[in-house]
C-alpha cells in the first residue's frame, strides 16, 4: 500500500488527553497515512492494559504528590513519564506497519547524536547495555499502534519512588533495582526532550523516504477525543476491579509475568470468575484467556484452542 507520512507534536502534558488523541488516531486515522506522534506527560505512571495498578505503582503516594496514574490500551509493563521523558507513537494501516522500521526511526535519530543503540529482549531499546526505551503494541481492526518511551532526563528518584517492580523481573535481568537497569540519554550526550525532536523528524523523513506533513495537535481535540479523555481519567477505567483483586497464584512465563485471582463455585466445581494481571504484550489474548477459563470445570483442563496464554494459566490453576 502506498502511503504518506504525518508528524504530530503534542503541546499538553495531560496523560488522559494524550492517550485519547493516540486512541483516536488508531481508531479513526487515515489508512494511507503513517503517523508519528511525539508527546510528553507530567509526573505519570502509565501501566499496561491488563496490569494491576496497585501491584505496579505506589498509587497513594503518586496521587498525593500531584501525579497521575494512567492505563493505556496496550500491554507491557508500567513506566514513569515526566517532562524529561519523550513518548512516541507510530500509527499505521497494517500494510504499512513495520516495527523494525519504526524502531529504525528512533535508532537513526539517536545515531545523528552519535549514539549506538540496540534492540533488546521482547520490546526494549538499550544504550551501553541499559534500557532507555520500552515499547508496546496495539491492534484495532486494520490499524496498528506502536508506542514507546525515550528516557532523556527523567527523575530517577521519583521513578524508583512511584514504581513497584516484581523481584522476579529484577532477577530475570540480573539487576538489584529498576534504576540500575535504565539510562537517561543525557548521561552520555547533550540532549533534552525538546532538542531531540528535530532529529526524530529528520529520521522519520529519511527512513520513510518522504517528507511528513505537520498536523496541529489542537485540531485533533474533538468532542469525541475529550469524551475519551474523560473515560480514561475515570476511577472505573483506572482502578475498577483491581481494588478487590487478590493474587492467588503467580508465575513468570515466556510471554510475561502473570498473577491470577479466581472465584470457584465448589458445589458446582466450576470457575465462576477469573482476573489475570499481567505485563504480557497481547492484552486481547489475556482477555480471551479469562473468557475461556470462566465457567470451566476445576476437574478437567479446558480446551484452550490456540490461546497459549490460556493454556499456561490453566496449567497454573490445575
Amino acid at each position: 500500500m502506498s502511503y504518506k507520512t504525518q508528524i504530530i507534536i503534542g503541546n499538553q502534558y495531560n496523560p488522559f488527553l494524550n492517550l485519547a488523541v493516540e486512541s483516536s488516531l488508531l481508531n479513526d486515522g487515515s489508512d494511507d497515512t503513517v503517523t508519528m506522534f511525539l508527546w510528553k506527560n507530567q509526573q505519570t505512571v502509565v501501566y499496561g492494559y491488563n496490569q494491576n495498578p496497585f501491584t505496579e505503582c505506589n498509587v497513594d503516594t503518586l496521587l498525593s504528590e500531584g501525579g497521575h496514574a494512567a492505563r493505556r490500551r496496550t500491554g507491557g509493563g508500567a513506566v514513569y513519564h515526566d517532562l524529561g521523558n519523550l513518548n512516541f507513537s507510530f500509527v499505521a494501516h497494517k500494510d504499512n506497519y513495520d516495527v523494525r522500521r519504526q524502531l529504525k526511526v528512533i535508532q537513526t535519530a539517536l545515531g545523528f547524536l552519535g549514539l549506538d543503540t540496540e534492540i533488546s529482549g521482547r520490546n526494549d531499546l538499550t544504550c551501553d547495555g541499559r534500557k532507555f526505551s520500552g515499547n508496546a503494541f496495539g491492534f484495532y481492526k486494520e490499524r496498528r499502534l506502536h508506542h514507546g518511551t525515550i528516557l532523556i532526563k527523567t527523575d530517577t528518584e521519583k521513578l524508583s519512588k512511584y514504581l513497584k517492580v516484581n523481584p522476579a523481573k529484577l532477577q530475570k535481568h540480573g539487576v538489584k533495582s529498576v534504576a540500575s537497569r535504565i539510562i537517561n540519554l543525557s548521561e552520555v550526550v547533550d540532549v533534552t526532550s525538546d532538542t531531540i525532536m528535530p532529529h526524530l523528524i529528520r529520521a522519520f523523513e529519511q527512513v520513510y523516504e518522504t517528507r511528513p506533513e505537520a498536523a496541529g495537535f489542537d485540531e485533533l481535540l474533538t468532542d469525541d477525543v475529550l469524551k475519551t479523555r474523560d473515560v480514561f481519567a475515570s476511577d472505573e477505567y483506572l482502578f475498577g476491579k483491581w481494588r478487590n483483586f487478590h493474587a492467588r497464584k503467580s508465575a513468570q512465563f515466556q510471554w510475561g509475568l502473570a498473577e491470577i485471582d479466581l472465584n470457584v463455585n465448589e458445589a458446582e466445581g466450576v470457575i465462576e470468575s477469573i482476573s489475570i494481571a499481567s505485563d504480557g504484550l497481547e492484552p486481547e489474548l489475556i482477555e480471551d484467556a479469562e473468557r475461556i477459563l470462566t465457567g470451566a470445570s476445576i476437574q478437567e483442563l479446558p480446551d484452550c484452542g490456540g490461546n497459549s496464554i490460556a493454556r499456561d494459566i490453566a496449567g497454573l490453576i490445575y
